[in-house]
């Protein structure tokens, strides 16, 4: 503990090297959410199901848990051969001392940046480039990270709400038919919602609905 101690303490020029790296190790882990949600699949697997859950209208159900779990497993199901790659590439020669830790930011960004890239429409990515006044890029590993992750979010969003509408539109004309019903029986007081609910969920477990939006999830990356 001591030694741990001495070595903020000290003035040596090694000992301060160690002692900033150890500082910017613990900044980039205490951004590892903001790093998963923003720069992997993660945003728009969550949105996608937030808009399930509430074109069916069952309020909590499935639980937030369950679908923050459930768009986890698929982010790292999705993520395994990027952090695959960036732990051959990066990782493991930086444990075996091989290569020294900028080298294994470069390369572990690379990867990263190649998936963002492949998803980011070509309008957004301008939009950052152009407000930062920057020079057509010859490669992915020429565009800065702080430009390529908003550009990410941005088109992953946008491809989230794509995804959300198509979702809602069947549910849509569920909820219509049913109100339509009910005003015509003279009805009105009734909430639409508590009839159509029971159709809603029996159409979309007739047409094994996770399984399509998992499905279209998957196919989408």
């Amino acid at each position: 503990m001591n030694e741990f101690i001495d070595m903020f303490s000290s003035s040596d020029p090694s000992n301060v090297a160690t002692s900033v790296k150890l500082i910017l190790l613990l900044t980039v882990l205490s951004l590892a959410p903001g790093i998963l949600i923003l720069m992997t699949s993660f945003t728009r697997i969550i949105i996608v199901l937030s808009f399930v859950r509430t074109s069916l209208a069952t309020q909590q159900m499935p639980p937030n848990q369950v679908l923050i779990g459930l768009a986890l497993f698929l982010t790292f199901f999705i993520m395994a051969p990027v952090f695959g790659e960036v732990y051959d590439e990066a990782l493991e020669p930086l444990f075996d001392e091989e290569i020294t830790l900028d080298e294994a930011y470069e390369r572990a960004s690379t990867p990263i940046k190649e998936f963002m890239a492949k998803h980011t429409r070509q309008k957004d990515l301008e939009l950052f480039m152009s407000y930062s006044q920057m020079e057509r890029p010859e490669s992915i590993e020429d565009i800065p990270i702080t430009t390529l992750v908003p550009a990410f979010a941005i088109s992953e969003l946008k491809t989230a709400f794509q995804m959300g509408f198509m979702i809602f539109v069947p549910f849509l004309i569920i909820d219509m038919a049913v109100a339509s019903v009910l005003m015509s029986m003279g009805m009105m007081m009734l909430p639409p919602v508590m009839i159509s609910l029971p159709f809603k969920i029996l159409l979309f477990v007739l047409v094994d609905g996770w399984y399509l939006i998992t499905d279209s999830l998957l196919s989408g990356f």
